[in-house]
């Protein structure tokens, strides 16, 4: 079988995997049973002549010979889409953009960004999603998003190690802190020192990101009262006296009154980043109106 009769089905399982990250994660997305995609997959493999994904404890990834097929089978499908579409009578998606974002960009700066952006491009439809930083970034390689923001922490290294590198810009960049109730003894200084952060009770991540909410530099083992997964659930258990938890700057216009949100002094220091990453390749020009409204939204924070 060569690759030319690679089936459109296969093509569009082996997308979903590659985003996914997960042949379990891609059977759910789409309906199917993992044996299901495994089949898939393995008929697009014989195809290829060559293994597209590597399997691994915590997933797949794409080899070098994935990457090539993940590139080349979004073309395909976004063009059939395309013509679909148009055979059906109906708009063309010249002025959507796909953007991804992970949760605290949410929050504040996106919305500020498609406020903004409705005033200066409203033919501009934004389709957008939230998601952790590496499915974005696995969404992006994927073809299934044109812009994706995610988060950076020290040292700061590139979003993944595949090839092409994407193209990535710094939208801000501001120290972690931490939030704490109004009645906390922390509460009546100006800035906490790291020291005092040591016996403190912890509302943090759940699942893969637990230790989200959890001071990175603590010289010791947290104690957790409670997680959960959305951050203004974290800060509204702060505003109960259930707890302290780490806040990133983007943030603060969505502190409760009864939150006290600090510095930390004393250790090093905790800097994150938020990223605006693209594929290695020209942008359309609604995407770059969007890049555009995001860069000028994080800028004003």
């Amino acid at each position: 079988m060569a690759f030319s009769d690679a089936s459109l089905t296969a093509l569009r399982v082996f997308r979903e995997v590659a985003e996914r990250g997960t042949l379990t994660a891609a059977a759910a997305a789409l309906g199917y049973t993992q044996s299901a995609v495994s089949r898939q997959i393995a008929s697009l493999e014989r195809a290829a002549g060559t293994p597209l994904l590597e399997r691994r404890h915590d997933g797949v990834r794409l080899t070098p010979a994935g990457q090539v097929v993940v590139r080349r089978a979004a073309g395909v499908i976004d063009a059939l889409d395309a013509t679909a579409r148009e055979l059906a009578g109906l708009p063309g998606e010249q002025g959507t953009v796909r953007l991804g974002w992970f949760p605290t960009a949410g929050t504040d700066l996106v919305p500020r960004a498609l406020t903004a952006l409705r005033r200066t491009h409203p033919a501009i439809t934004v389709v957008s999603r939230e998601g952790g930083t590496p499915a974005l970034v696995r969404a992006l390689r994927a073809g299934t998003l044109d812009l994706a923001l995610v988060a950076s922490a020290p040292p700061f290294r590139p979003p993944d190690t595949e090839t092409p590198a994407l193209v990535v810009r710094v939208l801000t960049e501001r120290s972690l802190r931490v939030a704490v109730p109004s009645t906390h003894p922390l509460a009546r200084q100006d800035y906490i020192d790291v020291a005092d952060l040591r016996g403190q009770r912890w509302i943090a991540g759940s699942g893969d990101d637990r230790v989200m909410g959890v001071w990175p530099g603590l010289d010791e083992r947290p104690e957790i009262a409670h997680t959960a997964r959305d951050w203004l659930a974290k800060l509204r258990l702060v505003a109960a006296g259930c707890g302290i938890t780490t806040v990133p700057g983007s943030l603060d216009a969505v502190v409760p009154p009864e939150v006290r949100v600090l510095a930390v002094r004393g250790g090093p220091g905790e800097q994150r980043r938020v990223l605006l990453a693209h594929l290695p390749r020209p942008l359309s020009d609604a995407a770059s109106c969007v890049a555009a409204a995001l860069h000028d939204a994080a800028v004003s924070e």
